[in-house]
């Protein structure tokens, strides 16, 4: 692992210097580890610094605990991704206020394709579910690499979330807390799916807990994230309206669908679309129309968007030949016997590669290639 990761982080854990603060801070010494190897008397004169961050930049404790943070990331399989870095978000690095590191676990790519965000209450009356539903079905039929992007909270985040697991869409759930833990916990079993699909995001590190301030920053990465964001349903007060309102500040298209004058839930909606704060949006294909997007042809054969995100191993690329070779599909315990691999081996690669988008089961444990 990079050696400057330590200083990376640390730098992350100063109270008192912001995001905008470590950039300039950076910056005006050349490199993160200049500051930390720099004289306390000369980052005490760089303006915003002082006596008291320039105290607590040359503590000894700081890194003690970036490196603490470090054995827990590499424990978990968990990126971290510095904001100089090719890997790190290209859309989040135009925005300003971005954070200067992500912890990232699970496998996308943060720089290909399109990303839609989508937000809502918490609250989500049973028509706001299904508007989510069948836009993100419809959008997984007609935008080729397609990232939906949205908070693993309650409510329209969640629908999200779920309708592109189901329809083989990387997903990314964007974090007010750090990656050992998992809010609401109900959404565990979900996360974990999303795993495969895409990506469990976050700029906290362990250990911090899920409090309200941390949503607001949670939210401007969702808005700094996406080209284009959907609020799906919204009060007249709410995080979704606040990511609504980054996503304005940061120049990206924000959609919403309109509802009744008397329904709470649709109050923040609508008054998105009559302040012209967001084009009113009824179908995914009024999205692919303001984005200027071209919609794949109906009548061609897609293959699943998520397999192009995954490098297979070999035995994966096995199975696969396996079941080209058999177009009614095979049974766990035939794959097994004929890769004269264990049965078990056999059924957690099936269930994986499920995860991903590249097999179906059928009744009868018989696993089929998606075609």
């Amino acid at each position: 692992m990079d050696d400057s990761l330590k200083y990376k982080i640390a730098l992350t854990m100063i109270h008192g210097i912001g995001n905008i603060l470590a950039k300039n801070l950076i910056a005006y010494i050349g490199s993160v580890e200049g500051i930390f190897k720099e004289k306390r008397q000369n980052l005490a004169k760089i303006p915003g610094i002082g006596e008291v961050l320039s105290k607590e930049i040359v503590s000894h404790s700081l890194i003690e605990r970036a490196e603490k943070e470090i054995e827990f990331i590499s424990k978990n399989q968990i990126k971290a991704i510095f904001f100089t870095e090719k890997d790190y978000p290209y859309r989040l690095k135009e925005c300003p206020d971005s954070p200067i590191l992500l912890y990232c676990k699970g496998n996308t790519n943060f720089n290909e394709g399109k990303f839609v965000g989508i937000v809502g209450t918490r609250s989500a009356t049973q028509t706001g579910k299904e508007n989510c539903t069948k836009l993100v079905s419809d959008l997984a039929a007609m935008v080729p690499q397609l990232t939906i992007v949205s908070g693993l909270a309650y409510g329209i985040d969640i629908y999200s979330h779920k309708a592109a697991v189901e329809n083989h869409l990387p997903t990314i759930g964007v974090l007010g807390h750090g990656l050992d833990r998992i809010y609401p916990a109900a959404h565990r079993s979900t996360a974990i799916k999303m795993l495969a699909h895409g990506a469990l995001l976050t700029e906290f590190i362990s250990e911090t807990n899920p409090d309200k301030p941390n949503f607001v920053k949670r939210n401007r990465i969702i808005a700094g994230l996406c080209d284009a964001l959907v609020v799906v349903e919204s009060g007249i007060k709410g995080g979704a309206l606040i990511t609504a309102e980054l996503a304005n500040d940061y120049n990206r298209d924000v959609f919403a669908f309109p509802g009744r004058v008397d329904d709470i839930w649709s109050k923040g909606c609508n008054s998105l679309i009559k302040s012209n704060k967001a084009f009113l949006m009824e179908t995914a294909e009024d999205l692919l129309q303001i984005m200027n997007w071209e919609k794949l042809d109906s009548g061609s054969e897609i293959a699943p968007q998520v397999s192009m995100y995954f490098d297979l191993a070999e035995e994966e690329k096995e199975i696969l030949f396996q079941l080209r070779q058999h177009a009614d599909g095979l049974q766990v315990n035939e794959l097994a016997i004929q890769m004269s691999k264990p049965f078990s081996k056999i059924s957690s690669l099936l269930l994986q590669m499920e995860f991903k988008g590249l097999v179906k089961c059928l009744p009868g444990n018989i696993y089929r290639i998606i075609k």
